[in-house]
C-alpha cells in the first residue's frame, strides 16, 4: 500500500535526488545553496518523476539514506548540515566583480583593432583596472612609514638567468631608473605601460606565482594574487591581454606619479640661437614657459606657448629640476641643433590638463600676471595646413642673377627687374621652417626649391610694393672663385603676410650666421 506524497517525502525526493533540486525547485533551502550535488541515479526508492512511488520506512529500523527519513504526519526532517543557510564547510569560488570589469575592458580595447595607442578611449580604464586587481588584498607592514605598493614585489621578482637578461627584467630595469617618476606608484604605473608594449605582464604575475616569499605580500582571502582561484582566470586575461599589440609613448610618463591621465606631449626642435625667447619658473620641480618674448625665436617658430612645460631638452630630463637647470642644459648645449619636449597645459578637449591645477595655482601667486596662452600671436593670414605645418599661399614671379654682391641694395634693382619681364606667376607654398626655407608647387606639392637659412644673405620688400618682398641666395657657394647670388621675387595677399614671412625668414638666418 503506498501513500500520497507528504513533506517528509518532499525532503527526500530534495536532498536524494539533488540533480533535480534546481529544475523543480521544491526546497528553499537548496536553492538558496545554489549549487546541486550530484548522488546516485534515481532508482525504485527514488521519488523522482517516471520513478514509481516513495516507499514509507519503518520507525527505528535501518536507511540506506545518512540522514534520517521522517515518517508521515510526523515533524519534518531537519536538513543536513552542510545545507543550512550561512554555512559553508566547502569552500567555493567567488566571483569578483574587478575581473568581470576587466574581462570587459579588455572586449572593449580589442574592438578598436589595430595596435592600442594612448588615444584610445578605453587604455586608461584598462590600466587603472590593472592597477586596482594589484593592489587588492595587498598587506600593509604594521610598523614602518613606507606604504607598501605592488612596484615593491615587482622589483624584487627573482630573474631566470642573470647572465642574460630577460625582457621582463629589462622592462622592471627601466622602470627603476626613470628619472620622470619619482614614488613607488609612479614607477609601478610605467611597468604596467611598458609591460603592455613589452607583452611581459603574465610573466611577471606567473613569476610572482612561483615565489612563496613574494606571494606573502597578498592576503590569501582578501585578494585576487593570493587566491588561487581567482589567480586563475587573471592570468588567461592577461594572455589575452599578450596578444594584443600597444604602441605607446613610453617617453610621456612624467605625470605618471600623480594621474593615470597623460598630457598632451609635443617635440619641438630649433636651430642654434642665441637667445629663445621663453621666460621659465620652476614650481615644485617641474619648468614652466611664463612667457614667449615678442620677434623672439620661440616666437618666430610658433610652437612654445605660455603655460607649457619643459619636459626634456636633447633627451635631458627636467622632472624634479632644480633652479637654473634649464638655462644650465641651455648653456652646455650652446651652438648645437635643440630638440625640446613639451606638454601642453591644455587636453585632448581643450580643458586645462586636471594634473595642472595645483601648480597653476602657486605660479598664478607668484606671478599675477601671468595668462595662458592658447595660439601664437599673429594676425588672420591666407594660409593653408599640410602635414601638420602652415604654409603660406605664394604667387612665384621669377628671379634674376646679382652677382657676386648679395646685400639687401640689391633688392632695390632686382625687384624691378624681374617685374618687369612680366613673366606669368606660379602659385606656389611656402614653409618656412626652422632651419630652411622650403618652395613647392601648390597643385602637385611637387618641391621647386630647398634653400637651408646660411644660403641666405638678405630679404627685404619694395616700398612702394608692399605686398611683394625677394630674398637673396647664394647660387654657387662652392664655386673657387666665390659664390654668386640669385634673387626670388614672391608676391602675397597682404601687407601684413608679408612682413611676418619677411620677419621669420630674418629671425631664421640671423640665428644660424655662424655657420656661414
Amino acid at each position: 500500500m503506498y501513500m500520497p506524497m507528504c513533506h517528509a517525502e518532499e525532503c527526500i525526493y530534495t536532498y536524494v535526488c539533488g540533480h533535480m533540486a534546481m529544475s523543480v525547485g521544491p526546497c528553499p533551502r537548496q536553492r538558496r545553496v545554489g549549487v546541486s550535488r550530484r548522488v546516485a541515479p534515481a532508482g525504485p526508492g527514488c521519488s523522482a518523476p517516471g520513478a514509481g512511488p516513495v516507499p514509507v520506512p519503518v520507525p527505528g529500523s535501518r536507511s540506506r539514506f545518512p540522514f534520517p527519513v521522517p515518517v508521515p504526519g510526523s515533524r519534518p526532517a531537519q536538513p543536513p548540515p552542510w545545507d543550512l543557510p550561512g554555512r559553508r564547510d566547502e569552500p567555493m569560488a567567488r566571483k569578483e566583480p574587478l575581473l568581470s570589469a576587466l574581462k570587459g575592458g579588455v572586449l572593449r580595447l580589442r574592438e578598436g583593432g589595430g595596435p592600442c595607442t594612448d588615444a584610445s578611449p578605453h587604455l586608461t580604464s584598462l590600466c587603472q583596472l590593472l592597477e586596482s586587481i594589484l593592489r587588492k588584498g595587498l598587506r600593509q607592514p604594521s610598523w614602518g612609514f613606507r606604504r607598501r605598493d605592488y612596484w615593491h614585489w615587482l622589483e624584487q621578482l627573482p630573474t631566470e638567468d642573470s647572465s642574460r637578461p630577460t625582457p621582463l627584467s629589462i622592462s622592471i630595469r627601466k622602470a627603476g631608473s626613470c628619472e620622470k617618476v619619482q614614488t613607488a606608484q609612479g614607477r609601478g604605473r610605467y611597468f604596467l605601460r611598458l609591460a603592455l608594449q613589452g607583452k611581459v605582464l603574465a610573466a611577471a604575475v606567473r613569476q610572482l606565482a612561483q615565489t612563496p616569499r613574494l606571494l606573502e605580500f597578498y592576503d590569501p582571502v582578501s585578494s585576487i594574487l593570493g587566491n588561487e582561484d581567482l589567480l586563475e582566470p587573471f592570468l588567461s586575461l592577461l594572455l589575452v591581454v599578450t596578444e594584443m599589440d600597444f604602441s605607446l609613448d613610453l617617453q610621456n610618463c612624467s605625470f605618471l606619479d600623480e594621474s593615470w591621465l597623460l598630457p598632451v606631449c609635443i617635440t619641438y626642435e630649433t636651430v642654434p640661437c642665441r637667445v629663445l625667447g621663453m621666460v621659465l619658473r620652476y614650481v615644485d620641480g617641474r619648468v614652466f614657459v611664463t612667457e614667449v618674448l615678442p620677434e623672439s625665436q620661440a616666437e618666430v617658430d610658433e610652437v612654445v606657448l605660455a603655460g607649457d612645460i619643459l619636459d626634456e631638452i636633447n633627451g635631458c630630463s627636467l622632472r624634479n629640476a632644480y633652479n637654473g637647470q634649464a638655462g644650465a642644459v641651455l648653456q652646455k648645449l650652446k651652438g648645437q641643433p635643440l630638440s625640446f619636449r613639451l606638454l601642453r597645459w591644455w587636453w585632448h578637449d581643450g580643458a586645462v590638463y586636471e594634473p595642472l591645477l595645483p601648480y597653476l595655482k602657486v605660479l598664478k601667486e607668484k606671478e599675477p600676471q601671468f595668462q595662458l596662452q592658447r595660439g601664437p600671436r599673429r594676425e588672420g593670414q591666407t594660409q593653408r595646413l599640410q602635414g601638420g605645418r602652415l604654409l603660406y599661399n605664394l604667387q612665384y614671379l621669377g628671379q634674376t642673377h646679382v652677382g657676386k654682391y648679395g646685400g639687401k641694395e640689391v633688392l632695390e634693382r632686382a625687384i624691378p627687374a624681374v617685374l618687369e619681364r612680366h613673366l606669368a606667376a606660379q602659385e606656389v607654398l611656402c614653409d618656412v621652417r626652422e632651419a630652411e626655407v622650403l618652395v613647392q608647387e601648390k597643385t602637385s606639392s611637387k618641391l621647386l626649391c630647398r634653400h637651408p637659412y646660411p644660403t641666405i644673405s638678405c630679404v627685404g620688400r619694395c616700398l612702394d610694393r608692399s605686398h611683394i618682398f625677394a630674398f637673396c641666395v647664394a647660387a654657387s657657394p662652392g664655386s673657387p672663385d666665390g659664390s654668386t647670388f640669385d634673387c626670388l621675387v614672391f608676391a602675397v595677399s597682404s601687407e601684413q603676410e608679408c612682413e611676418e614671412i619677411i620677419r621669420r625668414i630674418a629671425a631664421g638666418f640671423k640665428h644660424t650666421e655662424w655657420f656661414v
